[in-house]
């Protein structure tokens, strides 16, 4: 339904040429109306079919010498496997779980001394999007949010076809956590 309305608000332009073909040629099918009144032209044959019927092929048998047919279950020589995505090693598995679970940590600590700042009065939050949250405990949840994105996009780059990507895959994870980790410091020294 969503693919439909976008297809109704932005409509594609037409290629040039087609819109200049169809515009010729009612022009010219109204002008050969107009010039012969007769309707009674014989309609076109059918053409030929291109595959031969069973009879046909039966009756050839063109069968190249030195043809082998090939046996059920033999590999096909020739063809190539399909490539795969490179995947984590062990080391890179745990580590990405290390910064996974140092992140979410140190959201969590960022947003223990963001609740404690506000609600001792001494600060008010600066992200527009967590400040419905600063007055709760949902602040726990919604700055865990982050983290788990940048773990995400951590995984991925991990795995990417692109080998700069695999170098740095760790960096979203790592930023997310010195960010959190300075706002936390941050929000306890406002804090006497």
């Amino acid at each position: 339904m969503l693919l439909a309305t976008i297809l109704l608000l932005c409509p594609f332009p037409q290629i040039e040429g087609t819109a200049k073909a169809v515009t010729n040629d009612t022009a010219a099918a109204v002008s050969d109306s107009t010039n012969d009144s007769s309707l009674s032209q014989p309609l076109p044959s059918a053409p030929e079919p291109k595959v031969k019927s069973d009879a046909e092929v039966a009756s050839s048998e063109m069968i190249e010498p030195g043809y082998t047919p090939v046996q059920p279950g033999t590999p096909i020589k020739g063809v190539r496997m399909s490539v795969t995505r490179p995947s984590e090693s062990a080391g890179q598995r745990k580590l990405w779980y290390a910064l996974t679970i140092s992140g979410s940590a140190a959201a969590a600590f960022d947003a223990w001394s963001t609740r404690r700042a506000i609600s001792e009065g001494y600060a008010t939050e600066g992200n527009p999007l967590l400040r419905p949250f600063s007055h709760s405990n949902a602040m726990y949840a919604a700055t865990q949010v982050s983290p788990l994105v940048m773990d995400f996009i951590g995984k991925r780059m991990m795995t990417s076809q692109h080998k700069w990507m695999r170098n740095i895959w760790w960096l979203p994870q790592s930023a997310g956590m010195s960010f959190s980790l300075y706002a936390g410091v941050h929000n306890v020294r406002m804090v006497p």
